[in-house]
């Protein structure tokens, strides 16, 4: 089954490679969505692909990078992205 959601992550998640990470993660799960910074210093992501994949995909996002804190993730279903991989999208 195929499960999308649009996650804002919370905490220090910007200048940690926090955005560059979850490219990364998203891509070896082979995920299709986006990441991108927001003015107000959360992150922003859309997962969508094989359901047990976005689950882990969220798991390991609620702990981020190394260096990143992830205070709080607020996570709502949403429609599959129309682009196919996944990618980091420019910061608004």
């Amino acid at each position: 089954m195929t499960k999308s959601v649009h996650a804002i992550f919370q905490g220090r998640v910007q200048g940690v490679w926090f955005r560059a990470w979850t490219a990364e993660k998203a891509t070896a799960l082979g995920l299709n969505g986006w990441v991108r910074n927001r003015t107000d210093g959360t992150v922003e992501a859309v997962f969508s692909g094989p359901e047990d994949k976005v689950d882990a995909m969220l798991k390991k996002a609620k702990k981020g990078p190394l260096l990143a804190r992830v205070d709080r993730v607020d996570v709502q279903p949403t429609e599959a992205p129309t682009e196919l991989g996944f990618v980091k999208r420019s910061s608004v």
